[in-house]
């Protein structure tokens, strides 16, 4: 089986400043890299709904963590033997490097274990960092390049809310098995204060339960979770669309920092890595 190092050292692609899709020509390896993104977008209702469709999409594509201009190829959800995660493998997030990370809540699993469900903010935090924004790209996805994304979306006319949800789970053994993506997208959230904050909260446990259910029917043991959701309200007159998203893929050879090997990343903060990217 890969080793993490073994991993991560085949995931680099064969351009300087743009990441690229898993699985085309040029990259030093077989393995990928998953980067997380959740993200929202809304347009005005004056075109017909497939452009309307189009441009929300583009724009939830667009805000945020930066992966547009990218043909975007839809997978199954999995991240597995030859994948690591951004900000979790590898450029860690500092809190899930020195175990800090408070849980948001557990669930039982099939076997009687308590498993820990924490914030999804740090990883998605770490994949902005490594892409960038719209107007501050750093290493985004090289444009017009075909990328295979764990992804689902809601697109609806106003007025009502959409909304997005993803978890990461984390395997036991990751030479056996998978880490799972479960992606969630859906509309229409109560305008109440407090029923507006119980559906939020009943949809984190349900996208949780999800995924030991998953688990159990693949006989498989996730030792922690990591979930959350974003959501926007589109107006009357307005279009709005909600895109869960985890692309896997290369990295971009600058990614690396000078005279570091790719491997070296693992013993990595985010922020370290970073420090290294923008002084290198």
């Amino acid at each position: 089986m890969m080793t993490l190092e073994e991993i991560v050292e085949g995931a680099v692609g064969p351009f300087d400043e743009w990441c690229d899709g898993y699985g085309n020509s040029g990259a030093t390896g077989n393995s990928y890299i998953s980067v997380l993104k959740l993200e929202t977008g809304t347009v005005e209702k004056r075109l017909d709904h497939i452009l309307e469709g189009i441009v929300s999409y583009d724009r939830a594509e667009a805000k945020g963590t930066y992966i547009g201009q990218i043909n975007m190829i839809a997978a199954s959800s999995f991240n597995g033997c030859n994948g690591a995660v951004w900000g979790y493998d590898l450029a860690k997030n500092e809190e899930i490097a020195n175990g800090t990370l408070k849980p948001l809540f557990t669930k039982t699993r099939h076997d009687g274990v308590e498993v820990p469900a924490y914030s999804v903010e740090p990883l998605l935090d770490a994949g902005q960092r490594l892409f960038g924004t719209v107007d501050a790209r750093r290493f985004p996805i090289i444009p017009g390049g075909h990328a295979i994304c764990a992804v689902k979306d809601e697109t609806v006319a106003g007025p009502t809310a959409v909304w997005c949800a993803i978890a990461l789970a984390i395997i036991e053994d990751p030479q056996q098995d998978s880490h799972l993506f479960i992606e969630d997208a859906g509309h229409g959230i109560p305008g109440d204060d407090e029923a507006r904050v119980m559906f939020l909260s009943q949809l984190m446990e349900n996208v949780v339960e999800s995924v030991l259910m998953c688990g159990e029917d693949q006989q498989v043991k996730y030792k922690e979770i990591f979930v959350g959701y974003k959501t926007e309200w589109a107006p009357e007159g307005y279009v709005g669309c909600a895109l869960t998203c985890a692309p896997y893929v290369v990295l971009a050879k600058n990614a690396i920092p000078a005279g570091r090997r790719p491997a070296d990343l693992i013993n990595m903060t985010i922020s370290e890595w970073e420090e290294s990217v923008l002084t290198s």
